[in-house]
């Protein structure tokens, strides 16, 4: 069985979670990070030098990067499902991924950790105001992608959509003014109805 290393209520934890969720892949999750602490052990030092969450232990493997560990389940335990055979359509798929990680993923956090870390008092409100505009810019080039296909992987659902999906029940569900993006929405609602989305992301905000 594998393990997962990570708190739940980490988007980058939740990524490698739904992924083995939908695929179906029996594993052991230990509390890590955050309120748990243990990244500064000698123990997790020797999984991640870099201290931090998730990781995956697969055996003797051991896989940090929750893009990367969700490209590992995927073709190691999704072939032709969560993983496209076709190196074309997989790339189509894979480039998603880095997308969300490297062009929402930054803003996101702006907002995020405002209003979900950040005592009241403390919030930056001109940055969340900025950061929502921004976001809401960036978003649009998802949009007009899912007006060509039901997911950002294309005619069905992939490892394409799961580092964006993990971002946007939060995204619905925070206080904020957000633009209308139809089709984001459309499929934010098709991931709703998917049960591992449900049991790992689609949960109360922490």
């Amino acid at each position: 069985m594998i393990k997962i290393w990570g708190r739940a209520n980490s988007n980058n934890v939740k990524k490698v979670l739904w992924c083995a969720e939908e695929a179906a892949i029996p594993y052991q999750r230990k509390d890590a990070g955050g309120a748990f602490g243990l990244l500064d052990t000698s123990e997790f030092n020797d999984l991640n030098p870099n201290r931090r969450v998730p990781v995956l232990e697969d055996g003797t493997l051991i896989v940090w990067e929750s893009n990367a560990i969700v490209r590992y389940l995927s073709a190691q335990y999704a072939p032709e499902t969560l993983y496209l055979p076709n190196p074309g359509p997989r790339a189509l798929a894979d480039r998603w991924m880095d997308w969300s990680s490297i062009s929402f993923g930054p803003v996101f956090v702006t907002i995020f950790w405002n209003l979900m870390r950040v005592p009241k008092e403390q919030q930056d409100v001109a940055a969340v105001s900025r950061a929502v505009e921004q976001a809401g810019r960036t978003l649009a080039v998802a949009d007009a992608a899912l007006r060509q296909a039901p997911y950002l992987s294309g005619a069905a659902f992939g490892m394409g959509d799961i580092p964006l999906g993990c971002l946007m029940h939060a995204w619905f569900n925070l206080s904020i003014s957000r633009p209308e993006l139809p089709s984001v929405t459309q499929w934010y609602e098709r991931l709703l109805t998917r049960a591992a989305y449900q049991k790992i992301v689609a949960v109360p905000l922490s």
